[in-house]
């Protein structure tokens, strides 16, 4: 336990320091990678069962063996700890949010609406035109905080470098195939699903998470009457409890491929400004010190114990 929590700390503080290699990082080739496979495995003519194996297929292909691969790196003497110190940081991805969502605040603060705009485009998946900018971006960063940062931490808790990477790998795959469109709705839905039962558990850590270091009685009613309208149950249980905690409303009406999706409200409040997304990640900052003040506890008390 105490080697592991030095390793997450020495990990968070790498990824801040150090933020996201330009080039060669591991999971963009593993995204080119997996475009490959995908290539090799989907079949337009295939059947719906046929093409719910292919993704089955796809998804082992992809991430069994190189998690068989870390668990004997990760085991070795010495380079061990270096490896999974190394893997930690590249799955940690803390630093690139912050990096992505504070130049949207400062773009709405300077009102560049637009510049805001096409910021916000690189980091969700609805149309541009048509974004509330603010409210999208922080749907972002509650959510992308719990997938990159909290679930990798837990993981990495649970099962160490092996485990991190696994879910990692699944959660990026899960990105890349977890549509409900015609390509995706079949051959991707193993993916989706290994990636929600691997977040059920940090998903509702990273909510309560919020709710204690922000406004939590809010956030905790918008959690347990809210987050179960939402689509994905995981993301619904981060974005209602950081709203609640954020006193602020998200949700609402959003334009995918030009057609309207009519989600709930989520939180209480007013309607986010560019303050909020400051805000938002400064929950996201004082999220991660919860968990850090934690472990070095339960580490001190279980070493002296």
């Amino acid at each position: 336990m105490l080697l592991s929590t030095l390793i997450i700390v020495l990990a968070i503080l790498l990824d801040w320091l150090l933020a996201e290699p330009k080039r060669w990082h591991p999971l963009v080739g593993f995204g080119k990678l997996s475009n490959q496979v995908e290539r090799l495995c989907f079949k337009t003519t295939a059947s719906n069962p046929q093409q719910l194996f292919r993704g089955v297929l796809a998804v082992c292909i992809l991430v069994v063996p190189v998690t068989v691969l870390s668990y004997f790196i990760a085991n070795t003497a010495y380079w061990g700890v270096l490896f999974s110190l190394l893997m930690l940081t590249f799955c940690i991805g803390h630093k690139s949010l912050h990096d992505h969502a504070y130049p949207i605040a400062e773009a709405l603060e300077s009102k560049n609406d637009e510049q805001a705009r096409y910021y916000a485009s690189r980091i969700v998946s609805r149309d541009p035109a048509t974004l509330h900018i603010p409210r999208a971006t922080i749907e972002s960063v509650l959510e992308n905080g719990a997938d990159s940062v909290f679930s990798a931490l837990f993981w990495f808790l649970v099962g160490g470098a092996p485990a991190v990477i696994f879910y990692r790998l699944a959660n990026t795959l899960d990105a890349m195939w977890g549509y409900k469109n015609p390509h995706y709705l079949y051959f991707g839905r193993f993916a989706a699903r290994l990636d929600d039962v691997l977040n059920y558990i940090p998903a509702r850590l990273t909510a309560l998470s919020y709710a204690v270091m922000g406004n939590t009685k809010q956030a905790l009613r918008a959690w347990y009457k809210q987050a179960g309208h939402w689509d994905s149950p995981n993301a619904g249980a981060v974005m209602a409890s950081g709203a609640g905690a954020l006193g602020i409303t998200l949700g609402g009406p959003a334009q995918y491929d030009g057609i309207w999706h009519q989600r709930v409200i989520l939180g209480y409040g007013n309607e986010p400004t560019a303050v909020d997304i400051r805000r938002a990640l400064r929950l996201l900052r004082h999220s991660i010190m919860l968990w850090l003040v934690t472990l070095v506890v339960i580490s001190g008390l279980t070493y002296y114990a």
